[in-house]
């Protein structure tokens, strides 16, 4: 399972931040003809991400170019269980992406539009958000 995180990272833990308004990035189809985007604000893990490429890629079974539009470089800190109160803040955990609406999640080219709406539908359940299908 090749998840995915930054090799290197300017600061290794992050404040929380807000995450306010729609995406103003990726929010058009720059490769493929059939898109996955997002409709909700969450922080989507990079096991998130993961699974639902590989239930795609799955459903494609051979055929089709996929391209992933989001990469989780926000690192998600994580205090050990019964660790109490105080302390100071925990160790990295996982890395995450902070999505807001409008945003492309993946891209898809080279299949049939039933068979990239379907595949597509496998992966937003997957994902923590609601998700819309998008075409060129």
């Amino acid at each position: 399972m090749a998840i995915l995180m930054p090799r290197k990272v300017k600061h290794r833990k992050w404040h929380k931040g807000r995450s306010k308004g729609r995406a103003m990035r990726g929010t058009t189809l720059d490769f493929g003809s059939f898109g996955l985007k997002s409709m909700g604000t969450r922080w989507i893990s990079s096991r998130q991400i993961e699974a639902a490429r590989r239930a795609i890629l799955r459903y494609l079974k051979k055929g089709g170019k996929l391209w992933i539009r989001i990469f989780p470089d926000k690192p998600i800190t994580r205090k050990g269980t019964e660790v109490p109160m105080g302390g100071g803040k925990g160790k990295v955990d996982h890395y995450a992406y902070p999505i807001r609406p409008g945003r492309i999640i993946f891209e898809l080219e080279g299949v049939k539009e039933e068979v990239a709406r379907e595949a597509f539908k496998k992966a937003a359940d997957k994902l923590p958000i609601k998700t819309k299908f998008v075409q060129k």
